[in-house]
């Protein structure tokens, strides 16, 4: 089966400037992302969709396919995920002909945290189901039942998720799980015909939230770097 990675990285960042090949731990940071995917018996071919030559040339020496480069309507603050994959399986297609992907994995490169077990964990999830999708979650941090308000007609703040009799506690709510943007397995096909991630039968995989960290910010650069020292041992 062909596994394909892709990873994404456009070369615009108004969070944290160039973050995606901005060095962690002295390694680029999407080396890091590249690295777990060559390292992933499962997958086949790692390749790396981006409109930057800076991120194309980190990406090639840390062993990923360059193939094409990302179309400038694709790489701006409006453009969406899923019309990026979109684009990315067509153009890996077409790059190596006669060698179509059988299962589309994105990694994301601002989440390095991940371990190269949840990865093949997420593509056994997939492959045991009849999803159309399985993307990374963990236990919410807040919940919608409890602890999560919204703004009333009124300017009141109320419960974003109200049942008939109050939650008293945390632990007697619903639970709920949030969204990590870590690892997305997928059917091409589904990625073909799809309208959103959410279009169609979708699955969780739950990666815990030590590693669902990712990098938005300069605060967050600078937590996952402590958490990545604490993993290599490289805290004195």
């Amino acid at each position: 089966m062909n596994i394909t990675c892709v990873i994404g990285a456009r070369g615009g960042s108004k969070g944290v400037a160039g973050k995606n090949y901005r060095p962690l731990l002295g390694k680029p940071l999407i080396a890091w992302s590249i690295e777990q995917a060559l390292a992933c018996p499962d997958i086949k071919r790692v390749v790396v969709s981006t409109d930057s030559e800076a991120i194309a040339e980190v990406s090639r020496a840390a062993g990923a396919h360059v193939p094409f480069m990302r179309p400038d309507e694709l790489a701006n603050d409006t453009a969406g995920k899923w019309e990026v994959w979109q684009h990315a399986l067509a153009a890996t297609d077409a790059h190596f002909a006669g060698d179509p992907i059988d299962l589309f994995v994105d990694l994301d490169c601002t989440s390095p945290l991940r371990e190269v077990d949840d990865i093949s964990k997420a593509i056994a999830q997939f492959r045991a189901t009849d999803k159309d999708a399985v993307f990374t979650v963990c236990e919410a941090r807040k919940n919608p039942y409890f602890n999560m308000l919204e703004t009333d007609e009124s300017g009141n703040l109320r419960i974003s998720k109200q049942l008939p009799k109050p939650i008293v506690r945390r632990q007697d709510a619903p639970k709920v799980v949030e969204h990590v943007a870590s690892i997305y397995v997928l059917s091409p096909d589904y990625l073909r015909r799809g309208t959103g991630l959410l279009s169609g039968r979708t699955g969780g995989y739950d990666i815990g939230s030590a590693k669902s960290l990712d990098i938005d910010s300069e605060f967050d650069f600078e937590l996952v770097e402590y958490l990545m020292r604490k993993r290599l041992g490289l805290l004195t």
